[in-house]
């Protein structure tokens, strides 16, 4: 019964989700930018599971696809009917044919279990054969309660089928098992849906367990940790929940956030000490920035490398691919997508720099435009080291401006332009004396005539 051995993570992601009323599966909706399910499989992964089934039912194929951008490997099986949750777990059954180790079920629409919480369960089975999350409700009303004799686990009652003093019991019921596969198999084959639901319900392994002679413990947790989420109106706590524990996560480990209840994180966000975050500030999943950083206000970063020393903002936009060297700058209103911006490298006003590569020390002036795509393909634009690029120029990729080179402001750049070279290419100007004055009167009195 050691927590050594290996384990393989079921997730339960079967339900419709009918009160979130929504073509989406419920275990789909993002919470933290991410699918709830990657919630639940990122709080396992401290278990570091040999194996993952997910049992899935209502948009099955949209959640599989979901999954597997996480996790390729992850095993998906179907529950064609909902029978309950102990219905839901025999589905994977043959997907762990022949595993040997512990078998951790989890909720997909629970986004909130730690990672500690799991550390716990998987110790747990040192000593028991089957363990049970449970926690302490303010308000148990709709919860299963734990019925318990000193640190053992004697059954679990739905509130349905509980006797009056039953209900007075607030240790209820989490719902994560954790017990050996074969075990967790054979306990449920022995499950009966003789109840007030006509389910099968997964915590009867206990009842089962302990007709067996075998051990049954639990584990407590924060009844934070085990929040579900049914409705459109339980998201948005569970948002408000997530970003509150994000936001002080990383106060703690040396950032600064000017006004945290405006930044919104992911679940992924990584911010490096010493850094700022300015209010406003959003960043989408796939963000790393390192230490001593700037991003300021009204910004949204997303897929994107911020390293030490740069600064980003305000009304900056950083989209997948973005890679910034140190002390970089991205200044208000520019936008930079699938570009290395190297050490030292400014591009300070009104501009997009899309599948680009600007070398170390330049500067990109303002309104500049890398004009990466023809309608069909996208392509790349390189600027060399210190490089001047004047303001309001267009770079029609594919093209490369080399080191120390220049470009004339309002140049339209359709060609190469050669290392220490100055590029002027936009029409010469010809001034017409007078012409300004006689052109207005002249349209003056075409509008008086109609008027």
């Amino acid at each position: 019964m050691s927590a050594d051995k290996n384990t393989a993570l079921i997730i339960l992601a079967a339900g419709r989700g009918t009160r979130m009323n929504s073509e989406l599966p419920k275990v789909l909706h993002p919470l933290g930018g991410v699918p709830l399910v990657v919630h639940a499989m990122d709080s396992a992964a401290r278990a570091e599971p040999e194996r993952t089934v997910i049992v899935a039912g209502h948009g099955a194929e949209a959640v599989s696809k979901s999954v597997r951008e996480y996790n390729e490997d992850a095993d998906i099986v179907l529950q064609e009917e909902q029978l309950g949750t102990g219905h839901a777990v025999m589905q994977a059954r043959e997907a762990l044919s022949g595993f040997e180790g512990n078998a951790l079920v989890l909720f997909g629409d629970t986004p909130f279990i730690s990672k500690e919480t799991i550390d716990k369960l998987l110790t747990a089975r040192e000593n028991h054969d089957v363990v049970l999350l449970g926690m302490d409700s303010a308000d148990p009303k709709r919860y299963g309660r734990l019925v318990t004799d000193g640190d053992s686990l004697e059954r679990v009652v739905e509130y349905k089928d509980a006797a009056p003093h039953e209900k007075r019991i607030t240790l209820c019921n989490g719902g994560i098992v954790a017990a050996d596969a074969s075990l967790l198999f054979e306990l449920l084959d022995q499950v009966s849906n003789d109840n007030a639901s006509g389910e099968y319900y997964l915590p009867d392994v206990v009842f089962l367990a302990r007709q067996r002679g075998l051990s049954a413990g639990y584990v407590i947790c924060a009844e934070e940790e085990t929040q579900g989420i049914n409705t459109r109106s339980d998201l948005a706590i569970a948002e408000k929940l997530f970003q509150d524990m994000k936001r002080a996560e990383i106060m703690e480990n040396g950032v600064t956030l000017a006004a945290p209840e405006t930044v919104f994180l992911s679940y992924d966000t990584v911010i490096g000490r010493d850094s700022v975050i300015e209010p406003n500030v959003i960043f989408g999943p796939g963000v790393t920035v390192e230490s001593d950083a700037q991003i300021r206000a009204f910004s949204h970063l997303e897929g994107c490398h911020v390293s030490r020393g740069a600064q980003v903002g305000p009304y900056a936009r950083l989209r997948p691919g973005a890679e910034l060297s140190e002390f970089t700058r991205i200044g208000n209103f520019v936008e930079v997508k699938n570009a290395q911006i190297h050490e030292g490298a400014k591009v300070n006003h009104l501009s997009y720099i899309g599948d680009a590569e600007i070398g170390a020390g330049s500067n990109i002036g303002a309104g500049t435009i890398t004009c990466n795509y023809d309608g069909v393909m996208k392509h790349k634009t390189t600027i060399g080291e210190r490089a001047f690029i004047g303001s309001n120029t267009m770079l029609i990729a594919p093209v490369t401006v080399g080191d120390e080179a220049m470009t004339a402001s309002g140049s339209v750049i359709t060609s190469d332009v050669e290392a220490g070279a100055l590029a002027v290419a936009r029409a010469r100007q010809d001034v017409k004396p007078g012409l300004a004055r006689r052109l207005t009167d002249k349209l003056k009195a075409i509008k008086a005539k109609k008027g």
